[in-house]
């Protein structure tokens, strides 16, 4: 499909592995051009050395910033000003599952270091940017949520709080920009494999004295029945997702939550 943004400039948080490098490739590959943005300054270059490697003549920056920090997203917009006048697409894939277990247990300091990052980084960087696609009057904006946000899972209420707020921030952002020329819209995945389940299985292997492809199918018989696939997701088939919705394809898509989730919500709505 053709996407029809080449020449467009994309700011993808959480850039360096998982959804947000797949998604990068996808729309280096229609011409867009790509910034890519996290924690890790060394990763973020090997990141950047992978999508060139993947996409000739592909023209992408990085800049290492804390969405937990909003002097650092402040820089990170300047830094895309100064370098691109601006962007056209944001996607903000940035995130943490953050403190989990029993909710008796989590503290203030748990759930706020959640909040901060989760949540808090996707109102900083749409803050920060909205601006920017105002001036263009044209603009995409996605922020990932989660299947958490629909089926809350028990041990993980600071995520789940967090992932459902986004969802409700995006709708609020689309009924205010709009008029501007700026389509805001939630992807909300489950189980991907992305270096944070990675971690998780890791986990749970350790706990449960096994490998982590063993941990993975008791967390699918277990933790997962609903999973009607029965495996794990892939980032390349939920940023396929992202693609579409940035694109002018997409262009009377406005608002809405698209779960990638391979049929983990047992609900149908």
């Amino acid at each position: 499909m053709d996407l029809n943004i080449s020449g467009k400039v994309a700011l993808i948080t959480g850039g360096d592995s998982g959804m947000g490098l797949a998604t990068a490739k996808i729309l280096a590959a229609d011409g867009v051009k790509i910034i890519l943005s996290d924690l890790d300054e060394e990763s973020l270059k090997d990141a950047a050395a992978e999508l060139t490697a993947e996409v000739k003549d592909v023209k992408v920056s990085t800049f290492a910033a804390n969405l937990a920090d909003n002097a650092s997203v402040l820089k990170l917009a300047a830094f895309a000003e100064e370098q691109y006048g601006g962007i056209d697409i944001l996607i903000n894939s940035a995130g943490a599952r953050g403190a989990a277990g029993d909710f008796l247990t989590l503290t203030d300091e748990d759930w706020q270091e959640t909040i901060n990052t989760d949540l808090m980084g996707a109102v900083r960087v749409c803050r920060a940017f909205i601006p920017q696609l105002q001036k263009k009057g044209w603009g995409r904006v996605i922020l990932i949520a989660s299947e958490n946000a629909y089926q809350p899972y028990e041990e993980e209420s600071p995520y789940n709080a967090c992932k459902a707020g986004i969802i409700n921030l995006s709708k609020c952002l689309s009924r205010s920009y709009s008029k501007d020329g700026l389509l805001f819209n939630c992807v909300s995945p489950a189980f991907i494999e992305t270096p944070m389940t990675d971690a998780m299985m890791d986990d749970l292997a350790k706990e449960r004295g096994e490998t982590r492809e063993e941990a993975i199918k008791w967390f699918l018989k277990n933790k997962r029945p609903n999973l009607a696939v029965g495996r794990r997701g892939k980032p390349e088939e939920v940023a396929a997702v992202i693609a579409f919705l940035v694109s002018e394809q997409a262009s009377f898509v406005n608002g809405v939550n698209y779960r990638v989730d391979g049929g983990a919500v047992e609900s149908a709505f």
